[in-house]
């Protein structure tokens, strides 16, 4: 049984190592055949920095690594001066960032056998490395950059050292420009994507390949992948229950997996919150208490395409953040007027049960009642136990401390309330609806169970919620399901900050 390639992202490893191995490299083939200047973003733990090795040993010609792999027998391997830019280290500072590059290009000089005399200098140091390369080798040379926005994304909580780190970058890159006839070939792969005009300066024959359908899977595992790639390993565990905790990244061409889920998960035999717990997602704290969100709102987006591309660190946007950064996915794309209209969502249960307790932490800084709190909205909601529902949402908002409202803004706008609920109902892990539409208006939310569904109006300020519900007949729309259907009504009042009238119905 091949072994499980944890945490490798060396290809050569992979390989001899007889690892999995889900084969690339039709990808890597179609862009080395069509494309000169590429970009792909894709979220953290995707797979980016192994293709970019795996570009890396095609371009460098180690043919045998490939046998029975797509692309073996498609090109002539020819060995070209290969420059790899790998950010990782301290990006604190301006200054530790210019040692980090420094560094880069000292290991690629040793690699190439090549001096650059002007090593405090890295924009010019990279352009005499690309150019002293072209002439010793006599071949045109490769330039791969891996997590290229590193150096800003990790002072993402600090805009003006992510600025300077910004302008930094901007320096090196447009040597990729101005270098043009020394060039086979450029791929760069990062989280972000930054506008041209504020990183990539004049690059404007740069690709951007991230959602481009041919390479929709150009990282990543697909479902036939694990049912068959990983078949000894996926055989014992119910296929459907994977794709609903791991599944659901969407890059407009299949459902695919994060395969650090897939790969912690066979290794450890348990379903847990793999990718999520890996990460450090509390910057999105920071944004949020800049501005009050009606956190319901943020898992059913509808957005342009511009918006999806307008990653900016001086005007940084919540909604594009928890894309590029993978907590929200492309759900589907509706065209008017020949312009995609992209409608996103959480991808997958582990996702959304994740982000939901990063919600709760947000909303209510609650920490010791918060287990409590989930373990009684779940029994009640499972069991059919509105009373029992009621409670728990009361003793809830009664457990908020005081000083979270009198010292926080964000108690101060009506979808508050409703996105407490939401946010605790939603880390659950049960299927939710926000804005739920029918041919009579939006339901505020929809809950559905393996054996029940709840249809919930939320109104602020004494408002008969359930008598909208029944008047609309919301509960249409679910008749055919033959499930037993609550309509909820939930009055909250913001000088009491709770709940003043819940009413509720069993649809006949």
């Amino acid at each position: 049984m091949k072994k499980l390639p944890i945490g490798i992202q060396t290809f050569s490893e992979i390989i001899e190592g007889d690892y999995v191995y889900i084969d690339k490299t039709k990808e890597a083939y179609e862009l080395i055949e069509g494309y000169k200047y590429v970009f792909l973003s894709r979220p953290r733990r995707f797979g980016k920095s192994l293709f970019l090795d795996t570009l890396q040993e095609i371009f460098e010609g180690n043919k045998k690594l490939f046998k029975g792999l797509y692309i073996y027998d498609k090109i002539a391997f020819e060995k070209y001066p290969v420059i790899k830019i790998d950010w990782a280290g301290d990006f604190t500072s301006l200054k530790s960032t210019k040692l980090v590059a420094k560094r880069i290009l000292q290991e690629n000089q040793e690699r190439l056998g090549i001096d650059c005399a002007i090593e405090d200098d890295a924009s010019l140091c990279l352009r005499v490395l690309i150019q002293k390369a072209y002439k010793k080798y006599n071949k045109r040379v490769v330039v791969l950059v891996d997590e290229y926005d590193k150096p800003i994304l990790d002072n993402i909580q600090n805009p003006q050292r992510a600025i300077e780190n910004r302008d930094f970058l901007r320096s090196i890159y447009i040597q990729l420009k101005s270098n043009d006839r020394y060039i086979k070939f450029a791929f760069l792969t990062g989280i972000s994507k930054f506008s041209k005009a504020s990183i990539f300066s004049g690059l404007n024959n740069l690709e951007d390949i991230s959602l481009n359908p041919i390479f929709g899977n150009i990282c990543g595992y697909t479902h036939d992948n694990i049912k068959n790639a990983f078949y000894e390993y996926a055989k014992d565990f119910d296929l459907e229950k994977i794709k609903e905790w791991y599944n659901g990244y969407y890059f407009l061409k299949e459902r695919i997996y994060n395969p650090f889920d897939v790969l912690k998960l066979f290794k450890y035999k348990k379903f847990s919150n793999y990718w999520w717990e890996s990460a450090n997602p509390y910057f999105l704290i920071a944004l949020l208490q800049k501005k009050s969100y009606y956190i319901p709102k943020l898992e059913n987006l509808k957005v342009s395409e511009e918006l999806l591309n307008s990653f900016e660190v001086e005007h940084l946007k919540l909604e594009v953040l928890l894309y590029q950064s993978g907590y929200l996915t492309i759900d589907r794309v509706e065209e008017k007027r020949e312009i995609p209209t992209y409608y996103l969502s959480v991808p997958n249960k582990e996702v959304q049960i994740s982000l939901n307790n990063l919600f709760i932490d947000y909303l209510t800084n609650q920490d010791t009642q918060k287990f409590d709190i989930q373990e009684s909205l779940y029994d009640a909601l499972i069991q059919g136990d509105l009373d029992s529902f009621r409670r728990t949402l009361e003793s809830l908002f009664a457990s908020i401390a005081y000083n979270n409202f009198t010292n926080n803004d964000i108690a101060k706008y009506e979808g508050y309330y409703a996105s407490v609920v939401y946010a605790y109902l939603a880390s659950l892990g049960f299927k939710l609806i926000a804005e739920d539409v029918t041919n009579s208006g939006r339901i505020d939310l929809t809950i559905i169970t393996d054996a029940i569904i709840y249809i919930i109006e939320f109104k602020i300020d004494d408002k008969d919620a359930l008598q909208q519900i029944k008047q609309k007949k919301y509960y249409q729309k679910y008749l055919a399901s033959k499930k037993t259907i609550y309509l909820v009504g939930i009055v909250f009042d913001t000088k009491k900050k709770n709940i003043i009238e819940f009413s509720w119905e069993r649809v006949a």
